[in-house]
């Protein structure tokens, strides 16, 4: 028996079978989740950059800004004894407006910087309401100690920078001194502070007017805190993608093209936090109410979801390269199907470089219409043979058509996606329906017609 012919004989016949090639291609699939993974990798880099750039510009026009107020702040000491000495403790009371209406006009802009959009505004507030006088006979306090003449109304800005005016409160038509930061308090972070002696003598049925403009710098977002026990809140910009966001809802909203208005209508029963309070700090944030101008479009967003399919598309191009080669019985090395799926795979790279620079459309389009030209090239170069070059061509189109579907319908995407690979494992069952499994292929030169092969194998 000749042994030097028996091995290769045996490696010839494992290496032409079915099964081997199927399985060198389920790992070729598993080894390219690195490149795959790679990709991610890399949008998360771009992301993370173009987040570092609307920071750094944010940082110096104005971060997202909050408005909180106003507040009135009394002091006042509750005495106790200990050990037969009177001993006194520093608290503080907080009261706030009956009514609180607020007005603000957004005037967005979009800065650059390198390849990066920033989304900037300037919004002119107008806030206006009325206290009533601050009754401590429902807090338990002696009214011996209460320190009325150091009380006084803080406002509360998230980011101090992005004042941009003189801010007059009127307080019952009364200019009043507004000083930076807030001494004494610890339910604000940042803000001013207009002292306000308050005379016990008004009587709880006085009310105070109040009244002042506010412009803020300020990026991406603008929030409120509706402090009123009737607070009304009306926004309006020229921005045409708001997102609304926060504990409530508009009440009513307008949004087209040429901007957006929105307003809203809270009442304290609406809200996690009371009218008065002593000492404790109270949970504004869940009730805020954001108004946040963002660009229409999130390429990196995107570009991830596109990347998550790029498995499944290696895989549906894999299976139809091995259902064709099994079908027209033209070998495809496995070197091929790696330059193949670099192709596949570089996709996504070029989408993405392109979407920083133009319209996620456009950039889908050309990177898309690349990929499948080149691919479709080199699959001729595989087969030499028209119409399998044509059904490879049109399965890309399919392919990339369905991934844009998918991609604008985020709603949607699971459904859609779910029933597209449905309708692709259905038409790949039926194409196979005739492949004889169990059967061996017999090598087939790439270079040399069929009868050459047969006749060259007799002369051997």
């Amino acid at each position: 028996m000749n042994t030097k012919n028996t091995v290769p004989s045996v490696w010839s016949k494992i290496t032409n079978s079915i099964t081997f090639k199927a399985v060198s291609i389920g790992i070729l699939i598993l080894l390219l989740l690195i490149p795959v993974t790679m990709v991610q990798e890399l949008i998360r880099e771009r992301r993370y950059a173009n987040e570092s750039v609307v920071n750094e510009v944010s940082s110096k026009w104005g971060y997202a800004q909050r408005l909180t107020g106003p507040i009135i702040m009394i002091p006042y000491k509750n005495t106790y004894w200990d050990n037969k000495v009177q001993k006194a403790t520093q608290h503080y009371a907080y009261f706030l407006p009956e009514e609180l209406g607020i007005s603000a006009q957004m005037e967005p802009e979009i800065l650059h910087r390198s390849i990066y959009n920033v989304v900037v505004y300037q919004a002119k507030i107008k806030v206006k309401g009325h206290f009533r006088q601050p009754d401590f006979s429902e807090l338990n306090v002696n009214p011996e100690f209460i320190d009325w003449k150091n009380a006084c109304l803080f406002i509360g800005i998230s980011d101090m920078r992005g004042i941009r005016n003189k801010i007059a409160f009127n307080w019952n038509k009364e200019e009043k001194e507004v000083l930076p930061g807030i001494d004494g308090s610890k339910i604000l972070n940042s803000g001013v502070t207009v002292k306000l002696p308050l005379l016990p003598e008004a009587g709880k049925d006085a009310n105070y007017d109040f009244n002042f403009d506010l412009t803020l710098n300020g990026s991406n977002g603008l929030s409120f805190i509706p402090v009123g026990k009737t607070t009304k809140i009306s926004a309006a910009s020229p921005w045409s993608a708001p997102n609304f966001d926060g504990a409530f809802l508009p009440d009513n909203r307008t949004i087209s093209m040429n901007g957006f208005t929105a307003d809203w209508s809270i009442f304290n029963y609406n809200r996690n936090f009371p009218q008065m309070w002593v000492d404790d700090s109270p949970d504004f944030e869940s009730s805020s109410i954001d108004v946040n101008l963002i660009l229409p479009v999130d390429h990196y967003q995107k570009s991830t979801r596109a990347v998550k399919y790029a498995i499944i598309f290696i895989s549906l191009t894999f299976l139809t390269f091995f259902l064709v080669e099994l079908i027209t019985r033209k070998r495809v090395h496995t070197m091929q199907y790696l330059l193949v799926s670099i192709g596949l795979i570089l996709f996504y790279s070029i989408l993405l470089a392109l979407s920083e620079q133009m319209s996620f459309s456009w950039a889908y389009l050309i990177s898309a219409s690349a990929i499948v030209s080149l691919i479709t090239a080199y699959s001729y170069s595989i087969f030499k043979q028209l119409k399998q070059t044509l059904l490879m061509g049109a399965l890309f189109c399919v392919l990339y058509v369905f991934l844009y579907v998918v991609l604008q319908l985020e709603d949607f995407a699971l459904l859609i996606g779910s029933i597209g690979l449905f309708i692709a494992l259905a038409v790949i069952m039926y194409a196979s329906r005739k492949i004889n499994w169990f059967q061996n292929r017999e090598p087939v030169s790439a270079t040399l017609p069929e009868k050459e092969n047969i006749a060259e194998e007799e002369n051997i």
